[in-house]
C-alpha cells in the first residue's frame, strides 16, 4: 500500500489480540519516530517502549483501564523536557557538529540567539514547546505503523503525573506527553473495526488563499 492507502486502513484500535509487532517492524516504526523533525533539530523529547507485562497491568489504571494498554505487543511512551536550558541546546549542537566535523563554536551566536528567546518565556512555555516537538515525532510513527500494517491507538488519556512517577521521568528531566499501544486489531471483538473512516471534505479542511 502508498501511504494514503496505509492512513485510511488505520484507524483508532480499540481491542487488540495480543499478538506480538516483530522486532524488524517495531525498529522500523522507532526510526520514523527518531528521523522527524524537531524544532531546530533540538529532538527535546525521548520514547520509551515498554513490553513487560507486570509494568503494563500498573499503567493501565493509569491509562483509565483502556484494554489497549496491557492487550498490546508494546506501549510506547513519548517524553518530552520538561524545559530548556543552555546547557541542553549546547549539547544538542555540540553533537550536531562534532557528527557534522564542523568547528564546534561555529553555531555560537545561533545557540545564545535561541536561548535569549526560549529563556524569558518560561518553564511552561518551553515545557508545552518541547511537547509539541514531540508530537510531530509522534505522528511519523502512527503512519509508519500504519505502513508496517501494524495497528496503534494515539492515547492522550492517561495520569501524566502518575506515569512520570512510575517511570521515573521527572528525575530525568521529562515528563510524559502522549502514549501508544502497538499490536494488532481483534477484528471480531472490536466495534470500531469496520465503520466507515470520516474526516472533514477537502473544501472544509484546505482554504487555499492567492
Amino acid at each position: 500500500m502508498n501511504l494514503l492507502e496505509s492512513l485510511e486502513w488505520r484507524y483508532a484500535t480499540k481491542k487488540m489480540n495480543g499478538s506480538t509487532v516483530p522486532q524488524e517492524k517495531l525498529d522500523y516504526i522507532l526510526e520514523a519516530a527518531r528521523l522527524a523533525p524537531s524544532s531546530s533539530g533540538l529532538q527535546p523529547y525521548e520514547v520509551f517502549v515498554i513490553s513487560n507485562k507486570e509494568l503494563l497491568e500498573k499503567i493501565k489504571p493509569i491509562a483509565h483501564n483502556q484494554n489497549q494498554i496491557t492487550e498490546s505487543s508494546h506501549l510506547l511512551v513519548w517524553a518530552a523536557w520538561d524545559g530548556y536550558s543552555l546547557e541542553k541546546i549546547e549539547a544538542s549542537f555540540h553533537k550536531l557538529l562534532t557528527e557534522r566535523g564542523l568547528p564546534l563554536t561555529k553555531m555560537d551566536d545561533y545557540k545564545k540567539m535561541l536561548w535569549s528567546m526560549y529563556e524569558p518565556l518560561g518553564k511552561e512555555w518551553q515545557s508545552v514547546h518541547a511537547a509539541k516537538q514531540a508530537y510531530i515525532s509522534f505522528s511519523m510513527a502512527i503512519a509508519a505503523a500504519a505502513e508496517q500494517q501494524v495497528d496503534a491507538t494515539p492515547m492522550e488519556g492517561f495520569n501524566p503525573e502518575e506515569l512520570d512517577k512510575l517511570l521515573g521521568l521527572r528525575e530525568k528531566g521529562l515528563k510524559s506527553v502522549v502514549i501508544l499501544p502497538l499490536g494488532y486489531r481483534d477484528a471480531t471483538n472490536d466495534w470500531n473495526v469496520n465503520l466507515k473512516k470520516v474526516r472533514k471534505p477537502m473544501n472544509e479542511f484546505v482554504h487555499v488563499l492567492n
